[in-house]
């Protein structure tokens, strides 16, 4: 049901336990870690495919006999891993750096056995170890980039020590040295196709969750910023209760007194203050429900028509805007609970609107689907490029004045709370139009009751 903003007029000092737990800020990015995995799952593919091309023009090209049986028992070992991590990861969402490791420890591993096969260091496909190195060193945390470094060195200096030597066809010792930088030449050439395809990618990967966290630190930030002025809101309406309830015994006692209550011209002065000093402690009754306290007023259940058209005529008769024009095609009621939340979101709007356009509005509700859809259009200026842009954050106003720009900021977040979205745009004809789309499942009878 509609709510409260969460936490406004929470206590930031209280202790710990008191609070309502909040989720951490940075969490481990589970699907990026996925992604990269099935990056190296792809590498490995790709892996398997060039080894398999390879040992086929060294056996039958070259005539450099290989022990084909250990090398594709390896090479039917990566098969294996490749299925068994596709496996592992279908239904699985959160992955560790332990497992980037492994699989890294792993790849490293088969390299290792095929290079022992086929003539150890001496290998010009040796240098895809700076392959392993360069991944978990974007990949993995630096304990476990060096622990890749460490495997990495002492696989190459065992590989010096201990290899099966390559059985070269007769008369071909002069021809070694040529083979050798012809090879070196193709793992070059492999070596760097690889990196860049799949940095690339990793790259965009990262890119994507550096973008998703800095998301999550503005949503923490605005959160914050809530907090601070439903605090600063409940202090300044605790504040004027005080004032006002005083202005009000003033105004019931002027009423009262021979040579006023003589005059009408003053009762009638008197009367109006007291409508606008009503009108003053409601909207300090307002915000003091906002923020979360006065709990006296509870939600009550009305239908989506009848809320609106009360909101209607209540904005009307306090701004004394005539030329609002109120259009509902909602059609079918439904059945809703509510309390001030989508009051002072529509308000906020509306308010906007007709500062901009004193001279006409259009307030209309539709439905599309499931979801409630709430226009606000004016014939004001509209919004600059750059408030569109920026829509929802603090402090974007074309007012020109200090601390404005919070109406709409305030509305965002609010409507987001919701499950619903907040978008603007400006009129051909002239004009700005304000779309609320809600849900009415978070309007519904028995909706959000975690949030009273």
């Amino acid at each position: 049901m509609l709510t409260k903003t969460p936490d406004i007029g929470a206590d930031p000092a209280a202790p710990a336990a008191a609070r309502p737990p909040r989720r951490a800020l940075l969490l481990p990015d589970d699907t990026t870690n996925r992604k990269n995995i099935l990056l190296l799952i792809q590498l490995r593919w790709i892996a398997v495919v060039g080894q398999i091309a390879t040992i086929a023009v060294v056996q039958f090209g070259l005539g450099i006999k290989l022990p084909l049986v250990p090398m594709g028992t390896v090479l039917a070992a990566l098969v294996a891993l490749n299925l068994a991590s596709l496996a592992w990861l279908r239904n699985r969402t959160h992955v560790s750096n332990r497992v980037l490791l492994m699989m890294l420890l792993l790849d490293v591993a088969a390299l290792t056995a095929q290079l022992y096969l086929s003539g150890g260091a001496t290998n010009p496909f040796i240098s895809l170890y700076l392959l392993q190195v360069t991944l978990s060193a974007v990949l993995l945390d630096t304990r476990s980039t060096w622990a890749i470094v460490a495997v990495t060195c002492w696989s190459f200096v065992g590989l010096t020590l201990q290899h099966r030597p390559l059985e070269l066809p007769p008369g071909s010792i002069g021809d070694l040295f040529t083979l050798h930088i012809a090879g070196m030449v193709v793992c070059f050439a492999l070596d760097a196709a690889l990196l860049v395809v799949f940095m690339t990618r990793i790259a965009r990967n990262l890119r994507e969750r550096d973008e998703r966290l800095a998301a999550l630190r503005q949503h923490a930030a605005e959160e914050d910023h809530i907090v601070r002025m439903g605090l600063l809101a409940s202090g300044a309406a605790h504040e004027l209760g005080t004032p006002l309830a005083s202005l009000s015994v003033i105004l019931s006692d002027w009423r009262r007194m021979p040579a006023l209550a003589a005059d009408p011209d003053r009762l009638q002065e008197i009367d109006e203050m007291q409508a606008e000093l009503k009108r003053c402690k409601t909207i300090v009754t307002g915000i003091l429900l906002a923020a979360g306290e006065a709990r006296g007023d509870a939600p009550r259940v009305t239908t989506v028509n009848t809320l609106l058209a009360e909101l209607m005529a209540e904005w009307r008769a306090a701004r004394a805007a005539p030329t609002l024009a109120y259009e509902n095609a909602f059609g079918a009621d439904v059945q809703i609970v509510t309390d001030t939340a989508l009051k002072q979101v529509v308000f906020n709007v509306l308010d906007n609107a007709l500062e901009a356009s004193p001279h006409w509005l259009n307030f209309s509700a539709s439905r599309d689907g499931d979801m409630l859809v709430l226009k606000v259009r004016d014939m004001g200026p509209g919004f600059a490029p750059d408030m569109l842009a920026q829509l929802g954050k603090p402090y974007q106003s074309s007012k020109g004045r200090q601390g404005g720009g919070l109406g709409l900021f305030l509305v965002v977040n609010v409507v987001r709370k919701l499950g619903g979205t907040v978008s603007a745009a400006n009129r051909p004809q002239g004009g700005a139009v304000v779309t609320l789309t809600l849900p009415l499942a978070a309007l519904a009878i028995g909706a959000r009751p975690h949030d009273k």
